[in-house]
């Protein structure tokens, strides 16, 4: 049997390796493919996979002390990496809670594959077209935001399909990047977290087995799966962001041991604290709820998640841009990292739930409503939770 991987070591020795080179790749906008060679090395990619089912073992808990601790190196390479850890740590909580996820599980252990996501730009309607076919479906469709994908191994994805009787569904499956029709776009030029090579990818008639179908839900509703699938997915990402605001702190301080004389630099360092600690307890408390997967899959637990997470986006850009002020000048210049830092935490806002649909989805679980306005009428009341 395997024996458990030991994330906290782990992350001391690798983040200074790859920060190697972290300023060039983002001027160029290039992928951290060394960086996941690295990881594979240490068998990374396999650390949250049970040691039962060939894996390192890692906890939930761990694995977000180890993302946020390489955030404050390299902030792509842990966005990434985040976004294949929370596909394996849904599969995790499904395993353990007699859902589809096992396969999966032992696919990653055997050959460190990694997972490319989906599911954030596609949320409860998806898109593209499905075309039933004798043993299965042929998937067309767009795909944007996959992270990690120029590494990728497993496109875990959804796409819409009008069943005969049972009306629109959404089904959800994986697809290997190997499978016919499957291509990559060269899309991903943006702001912020320019080496994450979240490209769009392409399905062109792609072949999707039935018995490969994990999920098939109803479309344009919330569905009790979103309940695993975020709670599990936000406190992994939120703890990237909550290391960038850590990172982009302690830059501060060093520009203002060198401003000690400035007057104003007590109250612009005070200020900056308390906003890294608004930070840095929204994102623990998001932990403290995953629990190690030992947490109710209930509407109430996504909120409470998604709540934190807003909270976690908002604070993380205003403690960058805190440091900046406390830098002066100099952190306007790209060949600082404040710069850079500021541009990779602006990108915690899109992650789902954005804020005013959060405060949306939030505000209607309130009045007892459905948190979706629209599914099955948009005045369904919840049930009881």
């Amino acid at each position: 049997m395997n024996t458990a991987i030991n994330l906290h070591s782990l992350a001391q020795k690798l983040g200074p390796q790859i920060a190697q080179g972290v300023a060039g790749r983002d001027a160029a906008g290039t992928f951290v493919s060394e960086n996941y060679d690295l990881m594979k090395q240490h068998k990374v990619f396999s650390a949250l996979v049970p040691t039962e089912l060939g894996g390192g073992g890692a906890s939930y808990t761990e694995m977000c002390a180890f993302l946020r601790t390489l955030a404050r190196y390299c902030a792509s390479t842990a966005l990434s990496l985040a976004m294949h850890q929370h596909l394996v740590a849904a599969a995790v909580a499904n395993n353990r809670n007699g859902r589809p996820g096992k396969k999966l599980l032992e696919r990653v252990a055997g050959s460190e594959a990694v997972l490319v996501s989906t599911g954030g730009k596609d949320w409860l309607e998806s898109n593209g077209t499905v075309v039933k076919v004798d043993g299965g479906f042929e998937v067309t469709a767009q795909k944007p935001f996959g992270s990690g994908s120029p590494c990728g191994d497993v496109l875990v994805t959804s796409a819409p399909y009008k069943h005969a009787v049972e009306g629109w569904q959404v089904l959800h499956f994986p697809v290997p990047f190997a499978a016919k029709g499957v291509s990559l776009g060269d899309d991903w030029n943006t702001m912020g977290m320019r080496c994450t090579g979240s490209h769009t990818v392409n399905l062109d008639k792609v072949f999707v087995a039935e018995e490969a179908v994990s999920l098939s839900r109803p479309r344009g509703e919330y569905h009790m799966a979103w309940n695993t699938i975020l709670t599990m997915a936000m406190p992994l990402i939120m703890s990237v962001y909550t290391g960038i605001a850590e990172a982009a702190a302690a830059e501060a301080l060093n520009h203002a041991a060198k401003r000690e004389d400035d007057t104003v630099i007590p109250f612009l360092l005070g200020e900056l604290t308390n906003i890294l600690t608004t930070a840095q307890l929204a994102a623990d408390d998001m932990v403290r709820i995953a629990n190690d997967y030992d947490f109710e899959p209930l509407t109430a637990t996504a909120n409470a998640i998604l709540v934190r997470k807003t909270i976690v986006a908002k604070s993380v850009v205003a403690v960058v841009e805190k440091a900046i002020e406390i830098a002066g000048g100099v952190g306007f210049y790209r060949k600082h990292s404040l710069e850079r830092l500021l541009r990779d935490a602006h990108a915690s806002q899109f992650h789902p739930l954005q804020e005013k649909r959060q405060h949306h989805f939030t505000g209607r679980l309130a009045l007892g409503l459905d948190p979706i306005e629209g599914a099955n009428g948009g005045n369904m009341r919840m049930a009881a939770e």
